[in-house]
């Protein structure tokens, strides 16, 4: 029986190192593609990133971090152990899902006129984005005293790295969660290392009634 059960968690432990893996959606800011308690997989066969993707990426108490600090209690260290392994419970990495907005060398900034982000001047077509920042043509936008929180300055995203953002843009912290309302960049941005990109999200397995794929 424990060899049985040595053998299915060497099992799981490789689909997941290698092939898919399932992760939770911890927050609101993938509304409404996703949702809180969501469960969804991801390929990691996959390093063929392209804007619109939404990926998860792994990091530690910041971004800038690869894995979080070790822990004090020693049963919290075994079963993050245990996490890393099976791909169940906790680990020594934090997950973060986003939308890929800008590629390594692309120039993101927003807004236009109508409000509209931008990839080297041309206007992204968002249909999944919820619940964006208010902006009103004229009196609350990228030019009025009261400067739309909707607008970030240009940024030029680093080679082998991710711009991203969440749909549910009022409720997303991003890469330009630090850029809103500024005049002036780049300095104010986040990005995602390239190596960090568990992979794109392929299928949402849970709840069964929203079972399917993702929306690009």
């Amino acid at each position: 029986m424990f060899a049985e059960v040595l053998i299915a968690l060497a099992a799981v432990a490789l689909v997941q190192a290698f092939l898919v893996k399932p992760f939770g959606v911890p927050s609101q800011s993938m509304e409404q593609t996703l949702h809180i308690g969501d469960r969804m997989l991801v390929n990691r066969l996959d390093s063929d990133i392209s804007r619109g993707d939404v990926v998860v990426f792994g990091h530690g108490n910041t971004w800038q971090e690869k894995q979080l600090p070790p822990a004090d209690n020693a049963v919290v260290r075994a079963v993050r152990a245990l996490g890393e392994v099976t791909g169940i419970g906790p680990s020594n990495t934090a997950y973060t899902v986003k939308r890929v907005i800008g590629l390594g060398g692309q120039r993101v900034a927003c807004c236009t006129a109508e409000g509209a982000v931008t990839v080297d001047g041309r206007p992204l077509v968002e249909p999944y984005v919820y619940q964006d920042l208010p902006f009103t043509p004229g009196s609350l936008d990228c030019s009025s005293s009261a400067r739309s929180l909707r607008c970030f300055p240009e940024i030029t995203v680093p080679a082998d790295n991710y711009l991203v953002m969440g749909d549910h843009r009022s409720q997303s912290a991003d890469s330009v969660i630090g850029c809103r309302g500024a005049t002036a960049g780049p300095e104010c941005a986040r990005f995602v290392p390239a190596d960090r990109v568990v992979g794109p999200v392929v299928l949402r397995f849970w709840p069964l009634n929203a079972f399917g794929g993702i929306t690009h």
